[in-house]
This record gives C-alpha cells, structure tokens and sequence, in this order.
C-alpha cells in the first residue's frame, strides 16, 4: 500500500521534467502529461491484478501471512526461527515442503482459513490499489498548476489529503476481520496440532492495528 501511493507520488514529482522534454508537435505539454498518468493508472492496475492471481495460485506462507502493528515485526523474526509452512490451494498442509497427514475435516479447516487471509490480502491489495490511482488522479485534477504545486508542496499536500481520506476507513475495516481470523487460528491450532506453532494472532491485535492506522494517518 504504501509502496503503491509512494510510487503514484514520485511519478507526480517527475512529470515537469517530463512536460519540458515534450518534443513539438506532440499534442502539447497537457497531453504528454495525461498519457503519462494513463500509463501509471494501466500499469497499477496490471500489477495489482498479477498479485490478486498469486495469492489464488500460489501457496499461502502462513508464518508470514498475518503481522499485526508493531508487534508485527517481532513476530515475524519470530517465525523465521520455525519451519516454512504453508497452506496450498488444495488445503494440504507443508512443512518444510513436506504434507502433514491430514483427514477431510482438517483439510477444509485449512482451506476456510486460507481463504479468509486471501480474502483480508485482497482487501490489503484493493486498499493499495485506492491509494495508487488516487495519488494519480490528484495529480490528474492538478495538471494545470502541476509545476508550481509540485514545487511548492501543495502537490504533496493534496496527495496526501486523498489518500487519507479513500485509504483510512478500508484499513479499518481489515483490523476489524483480525478476530475472526484469530478465532480460525485458533480452531486450527486445536484440531490441527501441526499448526499450533503458526497461531500467532493476540486477543489485543484488532485495537493495535486500529490505534496504529489512526495514529499513521493523524498527521496527514
């Protein structure tokens, strides 16, 4: 997500160099900018749409796949000290590449909670998505003062005004769905003993990912 609009803006920050370089005959200065932006709204939405495939093909890490706040970061070195483990589109369960035995009720387990983080992933994705073409659009509703605004920083400002505002409510609303992810966590956790050392959500999780969105998006 922030990979996305940070991209969005440096491609912002470029364009009068870009504009200058317009060689006559070309449509003008106005048109090379808006089949600039074109191109950065096409290319987002390529790249996107690759990652929202990934997740349904690929197999899902599942001591990376959730990290909550600041905690996040600690719970990760933790889970690089475990075994890779990972739920593949078929719900078997690997461990270090090998499938752990499973009977039919386990399988569908894995495959529910699967499906649940790509469900989450996808909204994180969406999210990215939002905040990208909305950091473009700024510049697009701007092109006519885009020289002074990148300069001056109204750019930025604005930039970064339109991505709180479309980007904060849907990060909310991914905190909300962490107790239901804990919950299959922890349904796997005892019927799965296997996955007992990936179950790693915390009952305070949810708060903590909603006191870090608000306190992200509070200076902006």
């Amino acid at each position: 997500m922030k990979a996305a609009a940070v991209t969005a803006f440096l491609l912002a920050s470029c364009l009068p160099l870009v504009a200058w370089s317009v060689p006559p005959g070309s449509g003008g200065i106005r048109e090379e900018i808006r089949r600039d932006l074109e191109d950065a709204r096409r290319e987002i939405r390529i790249d996107l749409a690759r990652a929202r495939s990934d997740l349904e093909t690929g197999n899902l890490d599942v001591g990376n796949s959730l990290n909550i706040g600041d905690r996040g970061s600690r719970k990760t070195e933790a889970a690089a000290q475990l075994p890779k483990a990972e739920i593949t589109p078929q719900g078997d369960f690997l461990i270090e590449g090998e499938a752990v035995a499973l009977d039919p009720a386990q399988r569908q387990q894995l495959l529910a909670y699967r499906g649940l983080v790509i469900e989450v992933a996808k909204a994180g994705i969406d999210i990215g998505e939002v905040s990208a073409l909305a950091a473009v659009d700024s510049v697009d509703r701007g092109v006519f003062s885009l020289m002074v605004g990148a300069m001056t920083g109204s750019l930025e400002r604005r930039i970064k005004r339109s991505v709180r505002d479309t980007v904060e409510p849907a990060v909310l609303l991914i905190c909300n769905r962490v107790p239901d992810l804990r919950e299959a966590q922890q349904q796997l956790a005892s019927d799965l003993p296997a996955f007992q050392p990936y179950a790693r959500l915390e009952a305070q999780d949810a708060d903590t990912c909603r006191k870090d969105v608000r306190r992200e998006f509070a200076g902006r």
